[in-house]
């Protein structure tokens, strides 16, 4: 039986963004306040960010980051993080905040400087890209560079290839890591859509059967065309001979739990956005084809998604959940990405008028996957905000500088419709 998904909300409740230049900030898009909402009910009914940290910290065993280790399944999603999410575990939220550090280290080393030898790959050696963003302390080595290459044809300047550098593999390689996180953690990190031709494969919202299991080609599991083609195309008749993007993650991962199979172990994916998309299908197929699966135990697989769009039908989702693929999506309510595709054939439309049953919804819609931290957080004077994963992250990092209450009315409601139009219109600008 499929495991119960919870979907709490994490009250970052409507934060707006005044800009102000001359005061010192952490982060770039200004000042922060937070509105908790009234006439919310019980079961969804939002915490203000900084209490929940504050109540959940009193529950937090004072011991360092050795604690970790000792609950690091929980953490992982073992029960769905029932219990975890509202208030947010301050254990859960430094995780949330860890991974997308790792995700960030993939825009701030992708080159996209035209005249660079390294155009549309990373700035830097496996050896060192870590240590290039900042992250030199991480704990982690990175083991091999992911390229994508999708089937679709739009001409690039300075074009050397059809590959383009997406994410990459890595594992907790210094002990002390390992022992604070009380495992080996396999790590893959995708970024999100910078290229045209990515902005394509978003757009291309149609479903079909996933088809990776060649021992189980259930055709009622289907995922968007789009994704699945950045995921399985190669150029290996191309002048590099690039296998897929999906070929290079299978082997390497392969390799990896090969290599540590005797160890407690655990597969953490995290994306933002079209990384997001990527990272829940390879969750799913290494779990379709049984690949985290060793002489002494299955490796849990975990996939931290920031601002992700949905990814597949709700036999995907259903399909998901039979694996024990756990998913924590965190996401901004004013963020469009995370309503696609399928805005509105989706997991909610599945009655029609509360009376007729519409038996071809499971098929021809798409659904989420996993349990959803939900925050709120817009910015008028740059709409793009509400999916930069900077954003995401500073929030989490800094959830509250001051706290008002507002009660929501109908122009309140009115000017948020009107700004998150304008925000879908700015998706262009844009770096998902």
């Amino acid at each position: 039986m499929a495991s119960k998904v919870f979907r709490p909300r994490l009250n970052l409740n409507h934060v707006t963004f005044q800009g102000n230049n001359n005061q010192a900030q952490s982060h770039s898009f200004g000042q922060v306040f937070l509105h908790k909402k009234t006439g919310v009910s019980s079961s969804r009914q939002s915490v203000v960010a900084a209490e929940a940290a504050a109540m959940a910290e009193e529950t937090t065993p004072k011991t360092g980051n050795s604690a970790l280790s000792h609950f690091w399944r929980e953490v992982q999603g073992s029960n769905n993080w029932e219990n975890l999410v509202e208030p947010l575990h301050p254990l859960l939220r430094k995780e949330i905040i860890r991974y997308g550090e790792f995700v960030a280290a993939c825009y701030k080393a992708f080159d996209l400087d035209p005249t660079s030898k390294r155009h549309l790959h990373c700035k830097y050696g496996r050896s060192r890209m870590l240590n290039e963003v900042g992250m030199e302390d991480c704990g982690y080595t990175v083991t091999k560079y992911i390229y994508a290459t999708p089937d679709i044809n739009i001409p690039m300047q300075n074009e050397a290839s059809r590959g383009y550098w997406i994410g990459y593999v890595a594992v907790s390689s210094d002990e002390s890591t390992v022992k604070s996180l009380g495992r080996r953690d396999l790590l893959i990190a995708f970024r999100g859509t910078v290229m045209n031709h990515e902005w394509v494969t978003n757009l291309m919202s149609s479903l079909t059967p996933a088809r990776l299991d060649p021992n189980n080609p259930n055709p009622d599991v289907k995922v968007e065309s789009g994704f699945l083609s950045l995921y399985t195309s190669d150029e290996t008749k191309g002048k590099f001979g690039l296998e897929s993007c999906r070929e290079q993650l299978l082997s390497e991962v392969s390799r990896l739990l090969n290599k540590h199979k005797v160890e407690n172990l655990s597969i953490t994916l995290a994306g933002h956005s079209m990384g997001s998309a990527l990272a829940l299908l390879l969750a799913y197929d290494i779990a379709e084809l049984g690949l985290n699966k060793t002489d002494h135990e299955t490796v849990p697989i975990t996939v931290f998604s920031f601002g992700g769009p949905r990814v597949g039908n709700p036999s995907f989702k259903q399909r998901c959940e039979e694996l024990g693929v756990k998913v924590m999506r965190i996401v901004n309510v004013n963020d469009p990405i995370t309503k696609l595709p399928g805005m509105f054939l989706n997991e909610n439309f599945r009655v029609l008028g509360g009376r007729y049953e519409l038996p071809w919804i499971s098929c021809s819609c798409y659904a989420h996957v996993g349990v959803e931290l939900v925050m709120d957080f817009f910015n008028v004077q740059n709409p793009s905000c509400v999916h930069d994963l900077e954003t995401y992250i500073s929030l989490l990092k800094c959830p509250t500088k001051t706290l008002h209450t507002q009660k929501e009315g109908f122009d309140n409601l009115l000017n948020r419709a009107r700004e998150l139009i304008f925000s879908a219109r700015s998706l262009k600008s844009i770096c998902l």
